[in-house]
């Protein structure tokens, strides 16, 4: 029974980056051997332990065999015959396939440390295309690590292209998708990781509606720029699906199955980017506190608060550069008419559909004050 740590944990060391997770793997050894030690068995599909200790993961070495399509058509053999190599072989990329013994020797059959030199992502083997997920993973991977030089090698864009083609990419689950995603929207680079599945080919089986030219310049420089911001996933994907109209943009993200929030706020982007359709009236500060007051509705502004400064964090990005000044009016606008209380008004003797009307002309008073303070 050997125990060696494998994969990330192997190669953030290499790289000299912070080892946040650490993943090992037991070499000749079942399950019982595992459980008499006192390690907790967790995998449903393969056997994994946790430590009784440190509750960091242990898996048995194990080979995988594809039976059908998709992420899930896997047989997996685990037994104490099964060799490290057997289980490294099995891996995406090669700086992901290595292993570093309790005696610090690193096992690298598949040459991960000489990629790592050459800043390639190189699959491991032709099992590889077993896998589509794996197409994502890569992706991801370029993502994270093109700071420091790292691109996808000829050889294996080559191999995912043909997974494409082979309408592989297809089976993928919309659940993994938006997984993958959704890590990948906060890497280092996240744009890489749809330059990457769009030269590949994945993209038009992913999200066909962002690989025209202009609309994938525009959603890189928009991904981009919230990133610089600090955005949250929300924000992220919203403006990621800026460029799309509204219907384009709710049907791709009903068919991620993305969380709720995420699809609310991308559908309020793409009601708002074409609602502000005058440049030169949001350059010139002519729009009106009436067309101000109607766009705080559209966003609803008096009930989602939070949502609404997300709102103005992605247009801010979204917009083309001469929109962009209605972001700040917007938000002065909504300054104003914020602190309107209907409670006081209650006081006065407003009620019912007359209280309606009331906090709306009192919410269109303090915009149109608070406009008329800017300009001068």
């Amino acid at each position: 029974m050997q125990t060696y740590l494998v994969g990330g944990a192997v190669r953030d060391e290499l790289l000299g980056l912070e080892v946040k997770d650490r993943d090992w793997v037991v070499v000749g050894a079942t399950p019982d051997d595992m459980l008499k030690r006192g390690f907790k068995q967790v995998g449903a599909d393969f056997p994994v332990f946790l430590h009784p200790a440190s509750r960091e993961e242990y898996a048995l070495a194990r080979t995988e065999r594809k039976q059908g399509h998709g992420y899930h058509g896997f047989s997996v053999y685990s037994a104490p015959d099964v060799t490290l190599e057997d289980d490294l072989k099995r891996r995406d990329l090669t700086i992901n396939a290595m292993a570093k013994s309790e005696q610090g020797q690193i096992v690298d059959p598949f040459h991960g440390q000489q990629d790592i030199d050459r800043r390639l992502l190189r699959h491991v083997s032709a099992a590889f295309t077993e896998d589509p997920l794996r197409i994502l993973r890569t992706a991801r991977f370029a993502a994270r690590f093109r700071p420091l030089g790292f691109q996808v090698c000829e050889e294996t864009m080559s191999l995912m292209r043909r997974m494409v083609a082979d309408g592989e990419v297809e089976h993928l689950v919309p659940e993994r998708v938006w997984q993958e995603v959704q890590r990948a929207l906060h890497e280092q680079e996240p744009g890489t990781f749809f330059e990457v599945l769009r030269d590949c080919g994945a993209l038009a089986s992913l999200m066909p509606e962002l690989t025209p030219d202009s609309r994938f310049e525009q959603a890189m420089a928009a991904l981009r720029c919230i990133h610089r911001e600090l955005g949250s996933t929300e924000e992220r994907v919203a403006a990621l699906m800026s460029p799309l109209p509204k219907q384009e943009c709710e049907r791709r993200m009903a068919a991620l199955k993305a969380p709720n929030d995420c699809q609310n706020l991308a559908r309020l982007v793409a009601e708002f980017i074409p609602a502000i359709d005058n440049p030169d009236a949001t350059s010139t500060g002519t729009i009106t506190a009436e067309n101000l007051l109607s766009l705080l509705d559209v966003a609803d502004l008096w009930r989602r608060p939070e949502r609404f400064v997300s709102l103005l964090k992605v247009l801010a990005c979204a917009l083309p550069q001469p929109e962009r000044p209605i972001v700040q009016r917007l938000e002065q606008a909504a300054d104003a008419a914020s602190g309107v209380e209907p409670k006081a008004l209650m006081a006065q003797g407003f009620k019912g559909k007359a209280l309606g009307e009331a906090i709306r002309h009192e919410r269109l008073r303090r915009i149109e004050q608070a406009l008329s303070h800017s300009s001068t």
